[in-house]
């Protein structure tokens, strides 16, 4: 069976199915349609979800990176506000390490420490007291030496002489606060670990306010990593701390410390999402005033990976739904199909002229009462068969019989033409014109066609008015005026008469003696347009007002039949833009214009 025949059997002549169809589109789709959009809000909520716990987590490591350098700022300004202590740093700073061991004994310092100055126990304090400090290391820019602590609260100092070594030119370029460390300075003071950052706060003479030394604070990276611990288990991705320069501060995947972050240049331009390692989510919060960014970086595949449950559970649940759906309402479909099948197959028993089915049918639905109604009519048509329909028989062939008696138009055309002529015999040549132009109008009105040509249409408006211009002698006269190429297209029947007798019936003034209608066939723009114009009475506003509405009520009777039949039927055929336009001047001319396509022969069938 060809795939044509099983789609109009089991679809197209098959309204259950269609109905079966149609209903599984219309809920696949809906359900689909809210599936996806349930999808998109709730992916959109993890991932929101996702960035927001990253943000907080960014949020900790600031909080913790903050108190830090905070401490550091606290330590300097607790030297400051200690005028002893102020004084013996700065001393300590400007002086050579003999002369301040002097300056020191003639402070007459008790329990003196020949490795650490007691004016330095301070600083010394302050590694102890926290376990995040790998180095503290006091910078002299006199004297260009480094004076070191280091976890285990050991002191030394390391000669750094611009002669011997970069140590004081880097220091002197290094204007951030928070940077990674100096990579002269953890040569000259044995510190390689990567895994630090440094915080750089410059110390001044407080009576002078020279800068003359820095304080530099290592602190080890990994501490901030015990910050993330509580939410390690939630965070997606990996969170950066940067220098200035794109330098790797701190790194919660342990993979960039010692060099700059790769793909440093493109945070620069971040508006959300950027493709680093791989397509990833990327959040930033800038520390402006300490030099440093946190980034937080979360790959797209992390994420998603959030949401894969989720996805599936919806896919199912909407597979579930959709199944449901479908086969409860496809299940009583089906039970109407069978019942509906049943009814049909009786009625066409019915058309082969069986006459004695009848559907058995006991529900009380609409399929049960038009079961028992057909059951009602079969039996009333059995009772009335042979009173009704025999008579409406015989009736029929009595019409018939009438209608074989009526003459033959053949026989009026023959018996005008007879009259026609024997007018002319008697001298009589106008009144066997009007009888030979009445003749061919009667003949063109009873051909069973729909259309005509132009050429064939204007000649009947011309045979109409030959009849008016004998009548009213030379008092009414008439032009025509069509291009050649135009008198073959196709145009609708009896189009131009209606408009004429209007002229006749309202517009002409027997009194005058210059009455005259002129038709005029143009082209444009792919429509025939033929415009009948007059000068007659005219039309006043208000008429002219009436018959234009009248135009857009055809049901109406009354006056201007003819002119709303024209223009009816110009809208059946041809659409709606097309139709009659009435222009008039009351007491000068009056103008009635037809538009019609130029191939107005290819709707014929309309």
């Amino acid at each position: 069976m060809k795939i044509g025949s099983l789609y109009d059997q089991f679809i197209r002549n098959n309204t259950f199915m269609k109905m079966i169809l149609t209903f599984t589109v219309i809920t696949t789709v809906t359900i689909v349609t809210f599936s996806y959009f349930m999808f998109d809000f709730m992916s959109r909520s993890i991932v929101h979800n996702e960035l927001e716990n990253q943000k907080k987590a960014m949020d900790d490591v600031a909080g913790y990176m903050d108190r830090k350098v905070e401490n550091v700022q606290t330590m300097m300004l607790d030297v400051y506000r200690n005028e002893p202590m102020s004084q013996q740093l700065a001393f300590f700073l400007q002086n050579p390490f003999d002369e301040y061991m002097k300056y020191m004994l003639d402070q007459n310092l008790s329990e003196l420490d020949i490795d650490i100055p007691q004016g330095l126990d301070y600083f010394k304090n302050k590694l102890k007291n926290d376990p995040a400090i790998t180095n503290l290391v006091l910078y002299s820019s006199d004297q260009q030496f480094l004076f070191v602590f280091n976890q285990n609260l050991a002191s030394k100092l390391i000669s750094v002489n611009v002669s011997k070594s970069y140590v004081p030119d880097s220091i002197a370029l290094e204007t951030n606060l928070v940077s990674t460390p100096n990579i002269w300075v953890r040569h000259a003071i044995g510190q390689l670990d990567e895994k630090l950052y440094a915080v750089r706060i410059p110390i001044n003479d407080k009576q002078t306010l020279k800068n003359i030394g820095q304080l530099l604070v290592y602190f080890n990276s990994e501490r901030i990593q015990k910050e993330l611990e509580s939410q390690k288990e939630q965070l997606k991705g990996y969170i950066l701390v940067l220098g200035p320069t794109g330098e790797v501060l701190f790194d919660s995947s342990d993979r960039y410390y010692g060099e700059r972050y790769p793909y440093a240049d493109r945070i620069d331009t971040l508006y959300g999402t950027a493709d680093l390692e791989e397509d990833s989510y990327v959040t930033t919060l800038t520390k402006n005033k300490e030099g440093y960014v946190i980034v937080g970086v979360a790959p797209k595949s992390e994420i998603k990976a959030a949401y894969q449950g989720l996805k599936r559970s919806i896919i199912l649940i909407s597979a579930f739904a959709i199944l449901i759906v479908l086969l409860v309402p496809t299940f009583v479909v089906v039970n109407f199909a069978k019942r509906t099948n049943k009814i049909i197959r009786f009625m066409r028993k019915v058309e082969t002229g069986d006459l004695t089915a009848r559907i058995t049918d006991e529900r009380e639905d609409e399929l049960g009462q038009i079961s028992r109604s057909f059951n009602d009519m079969l039996d009333e048509l059995t009772r009335h068969i042979d009173s009704v329909y025999k008579a409406e028989i015989k009736q029929k062939h009595t019409e018939l019989s009438s209608l074989q008696a009526r003459v033959n138009p053949h026989f009026l055309y023959n018996t005008l033409e007879v009259i026609r002529m024997r007018a002319i015999s008697q001298g009589a040549r106008d009144v066997g014109e009007m009888i030979y132009s009445l003749s061919m109008l009667f003949k063109s009105f009873v051909q069973p066609r729909g259309i005509n040509t132009v050429k064939d249409e204007l000649e009947i408006a011309r045979l109409y008015l030959e009849l008016f211009r004998i009548r009213y002698k030379d008092k009414l006269s008439y032009a025509i005026e069509s291009n050649e190429r135009l008198s073959g297209k196709m145009m609708m029947r009896i189009a131009l008469q209606p408009i004429i007798e209007n002229y006749v019936i309202h517009g002409l003034d027997s009194g005058r003696h210059d009455n005259h209608i002129r038709i005029a066939v143009t082209e444009l723009n792919g429509r025939i347009r033929i415009e009948v114009r007059d000068n007659g009475k005219g039309i006043s506003p208000d008429k002219l007002r009436d018959i234009r509405q009248s135009l857009s009520e055809p049901e109406q009777n009354g006056e201007s039949f003819g002119l709303r039949s024209v223009d009816e039927r110009l809208k059946l055929l041809y659409g709606s833009s097309f139709g009659l336009k009435i222009d008039s001047e009351e007491g000068a001319w009056t103008s009635v214009t037809l538009e019609f396509p130029e191939n107005a022969g290819e709707v014929e069938h309309v």
